[in-house]
């Protein structure tokens, strides 16, 4: 199908915009805020579900930004478009049903390998471990044990294979789709991860505190920037779920900006929704919902009534970030606000490789391709910003390469997460060059440099109830799935769960001659 984009202007004609009110009030015209990975999947499914179940539907999306995708963000280095990386949302795995079946279906191509295999835990003073992903499972396997143990690391794989088992559940029938997200966690056993912390969590597991403190937690500081005991225990072992870790080439965003284009929906981008109210003319046959936009992710002092008015609604982005203001009535119950990680992502390029001294490693050392972090002996839970401790940032990656253009040489591309913006001092001793303020430059050691802030993911601290999807008549909510799991997959999942719902709902009140798409006088002979 045809990706129907429509582009804002300051002065927003029905014409113009691309839009015509149907002549047939029993079309459904849905709405959908947000074109990140909750929101295009929920157009992609609800799509799907409709067709399936005969009912007409019209949906229009609404993206602030320019491009579909949300927190999957590719960059391009000296910005070459044939040059590409990941700056948001990196890798999913093979049991993500959702994100690896619509790869497949929509013939995109995935890739496994990191640039470099070797990985290291720094806790600021020395690395705890470190592991050469590309030598023999069998070899690896045996350090691991060597260093930790046999009892630590089979505890907490067996801990996460039993969460893993119990989350994918929420696939099956039995459990699918869902009104409450609470009844859900608790149903499927889950509010025992939910309900504690990941460090309470592995203690009752029995899972060795040097692994735990080690190993598993350089996995939820690198995933959510959280210290074992601020992060719950669902979370904690969705961090060490990342075997057969993949990415799609090009980007992650292409499995989205796909589900868009292929679910024939108007895609509004640039367009702010900043309001929802009450349509004057709502009843049980009409459309209930007016939307104001604007132009650009920055909302102007003139918002626009949207020319159509909408049947449903479907919120696909954090409330609280939104900036949507909604009308007496339009939400039946409160929206959570939670706390969000600010995660600063600093993507750079430079042909010096990192510095042995920067890590207290002897001159002719190899410093690892991929650093995790953990806490130093020295650290408590709240060292540092962020918690981060003694290490002073989450982790370091070498990417790849990339060319520059200037010299027509091969350049390192380094990625850092961190709790606050890197600065030119850290730069030239993690470089052990002299990075001037401006951080490029004639003198500079590095070559091309892009940060980014992202309001990545909410502080999981340990909690047994969660947002449910429906928060109105006719309006869904995705991101209370945030606090309980936050990833592409699981924003994904609940996307499609409020398509499912929202199409159940409009079989279970529509007429009986519509029920299956089609107008029939004889109403009995209608099956149902």
């Amino acid at each position: 199908m045809k990706l129907n984009l429509a582009f804002t202007t300051g002065a927003i004609s029905l014409l113009g915009f691309g839009f015509a009110q149907p002549a047939d009030e029993n079309v459904r015209q849905v709405a959908i805020i947000g074109a990140g990975p909750a929101g295009s999947s929920a157009t992609y499914f609800l799509q799907q579900f409709a067709a399936e179940a005969g009912v007409s539907i019209n949906i229009t999306v609404f993206e602030k930004t320019d491009r579909i995708g949300g927190r999957t963000l590719t960059i391009n280095p000296f910005n070459d478009p044939a040059q590409r990386f990941e700056q948001g949302a990196s890798i999913f795995v093979k049991a993500n049903q959702i994100l690896y079946n619509a790869m497949t279906e929509f013939g995109l191509s995935p890739t496994y390998r990191d640039s470099d295999p070797v990985m290291g835990i720094w806790d600021g003073d020395q690395f705890v471990f470190t592991i050469d992903q590309s030598a023999p499972s069998w070899w690896n396997t045996l350090k691991v044990i060597w260093k930790y143990g046999l009892s630590g690391p089979k505890k907490a794989q067996q801990a996460t294979a039993a969460t893993v088992s119990k989350f994918l559940r929420l696939y099956e029938p039995e459990f699918f789709p869902f009104e409450s997200l609470t009844e859900r966690a608790q149903d499927l056993g889950l509010v025992e991860e939910t309900g504690v912390t990941g460090e309470q969590f592995l203690q009752a597991k029995e899972v060795d505190a040097r692994y735990a403190h080690d190993i598993i937690q350089a996995s939820t500081r690198v995933n959510y920037a959280s210290n074992l005991a601020h992060i719950h225990g669902l979370d904690t072992m969705v961090s060490m779920a990342a075997e057969g870790a993949l990415a799609v080439i090009g980007g992650n965003w292409q499995i989205f900006h796909e589900m868009v284009q292929r679910s024939g929906a108007t895609v509004a981008l640039n367009t702010t929704v900043v309001a929802i109210n009450n349509a004057s003319s709502a009843s049980p046959r009409k459309p209930q919902y007016t939307v104001r936009i604007t132009s650009g992710s920055t909302p102007s002092a003139n918002p626009t009534t949207h020319p159509v008015a909408f049947d449903n609604v479907i919120l696909a982005n954090p409330y609280q970030f939104s900036g949507i203001s909604a009308g007496e009535g339009v939400f039946h119950s409160p929206i959570d606000e939670i706390p969000y990680v600010q995660l600063h992502v600093t993507i750079f390029t430079s042909p010096y490789p990192f510095s042995p001294r920067f890590f207290n490693l002897p001159s002719s050392a190899r410093v690892p391709g991929m650093v995790l972090t953990t806490l130093a002996q020295s650290d408590t839970a709240t060292s540092g910003v962020g918690g981060v401790g003694k290490a002073g940032f989450l982790s370091l990656s070498m990417l790849g390469y990339a060319i520059n253009p200037q010299t027509k040489r091969k350049e390192y591309v380094y990625k850092i997460f961190s709790p606050e913006a890197v600065n030119a001092e850290f730069l030239s001793r993690l470089l052990d060059k002299t990075v001037p303020p401006t951080f490029i430059g004639s003198d500079s050691p590095i070559s091309w440099y892009t940060p980014h802030v992202f309001n990545s993911y909410p502080r999981a601290y340990p909690r047994v109830t969660f947002q449910d999807p429906i928060v109105g008549a006719g309006i869904y909510y995705t991101s209370g799935m945030e606090s309980f799991i936050s990833t592409m997959e699981t924003n994904a999942l609940m996307g499609k769960n409020v398509a499912r719902l929202l199409v159940d709902k409009l079989q279970e009140t529509a007429p009986a001659k519509y029920r299956n798409g089609l107008a029939c006088e004889d109403e009995q002979r209608i099956l149902v």
